[in-house]
């Protein structure tokens, strides 16, 4: 792609354009861009790139819907990737995560995306970041990818036809309407790498909220941090759809109330008011025992379909399926046995656990060992799809620096 790095003079030109790809990556898409088409401003970490990010999306928008941007007014379609070439010994690419807010003017750069994680390794080919004799003709490619934003490694096995990625395909994700080809994601060595995946050091603890209650927590660290909780101390039964949660303004309040204590106890903010600007992470979400529901598209997940039952929230709202990183957290925390997720999914040692979400059902893998400081996961794998639905350039006002 060419490199439009020069911002033209006001009056000159009304808008500036930069290349970008639209892509889906599992259930959430964003717009992707290679770190040398954007503009010099841009270029690094800053005010200049969170407007211009902000800018691209629709952001901060008082009317929550992003009409003036290419965002989708909601957090799992306010998303930004930013890819290079990595510096790093024995990677591809550098994978960087903006989650825009939608009607705050503020880019959350503190976690990552597992979802459009499978979408990097399909942009990386497109945008030539891989050599091509690493393409075979038909077979995988194994992109191995730095995530920025959380220092760890992940490896994208993207299929490849023709000497083409493959894009269209079998594979049925729910939460995601069409089939598309498969494409595994493993989160290698997911947790924290500044300190324990339990960063309480307790597998559950006392969470207490003041004027909403005190509630038995798993608190995790792995893809990214998230709290939780059974479902029944909150008043819910685990089945519950977005309608259930996202009109309850009470309940939204509530939540959000138990995610700022939570990163309080977590150690991921010092001061409460840290986390009204810390929207991403972490994660709450509740859990509970399986027991038969109708998804969001009515199709029935009996109580055999899934071990346990999860609902997450994301920017403050239930998600509509399950975000890619809590994915890796539940996996996580169920194969340590005495975790909440794991006593709801039935206790006990295990290698995999299928969970239920408002869409349908997910199965993630998770290898972990208890070492001698506590207990690890090696990886965590999954499998999710992608593509691209629209590729070529977006326009901002060239007044977006000011």
């Amino acid at each position: 792609m060419t490199n439009l790095t020069s911002l033209p003079k006001q009056g000159t030109q009304s808008q500036i354009r930069i290349p970008a790809t639209y892509m889906r990556g599992g259930t959430s898409k964003g717009v992707f861009f290679s770190l040398s088409d954007l503009p010099l401003e841009a270029q690094v970490a800053g005010e200049a790139r969170d407007k211009l990010l902000m800018r691209v999306i629709g952001s901060p928008d008082p009317y929550a819907k992003q009409i003036d941007g290419m965002g989708g007014a909601t957090s799992s379609t306010s998303k930004t990737v930013i890819v290079s070439k990595s510096g790093k010994a024995d990677h591809d690419v550098d994978y960087l995560f903006g989650q825009v807010s939608i009607d705050k003017p503020f880019v959350d750069w503190s976690g990552n995306c597992g979802n459009l994680s499978a979408a990097v390794g399909p942009f990386a080919i497109h945008a030539g970041l891989i050599p091509t004799d690493r393409i075979p003709e038909n077979g995988i490619v194994k992109v191995r990818v730095w995530q920025v934003n959380i220092e760890k490694t992940i490896e994208i096995h993207v299929p490849i036809v023709n000497g083409f990625v493959q894009e269209t395909g079998e594979f049925e994700l729910d939460g995601v309407t069409f089939p598309a080809a498969e494409i595994q994601v493993d989160f290698l060595d997911p947790a924290d790498g500044d300190g324990s995946m339990f960063p309480t050091g307790n597998l559950v603890d006392d969470l207490e909220v003041p004027e909403v209650g005190t509630f038995n927590a798993t608190m995790i660290n792995a893809g990214i941090p998230t709290i939780f909780i059974d479902a029944e101390a909150l008043g819910y039964i685990g089945t519950e759809l977005q309608g259930d949660i996202n009109s309850d303004e009470g309940a939204l309040a509530r939540f959000e109330r138990i995610r700022a204590y939570g990163a309080l106890k977590m150690g991921l903010i010092s001061h409460l008011e840290e986390a009204e600007t810390r929207q991403h992470t972490p994660k709450v979400a509740f859990v509970s025992k399986p027991k038969a529901y109708l998804t969001s598209s009515g199709k029935t997940v009996t109580e055999n379909n899934a071990d346990v039952l999860v609902r997450a929230l994301s920017m403050g709202k239930l998600h509509h399926a399950m975000m890619g990183t809590a994915a890796v957290a539940i996996a996580s925390a169920a194969s340590v046995p005495g975790t909440l997720v794991n006593l709801a999914a039935g206790g006990g040692s295990k290698e995999s656990v299928t969970f239920g979400h408002p869409s349908g059902t997910l199965k993630v893998g998770a290898q972990a060992t208890k070492a001698e400081h506590g207990w690890v996961v090696e990886k965590v794998m999954m499998s999710r799809s992608a593509r691209i639905m629209m590729e070529g350039f977006v326009r901002v006002p060239s007044n977006v620096f000011e």
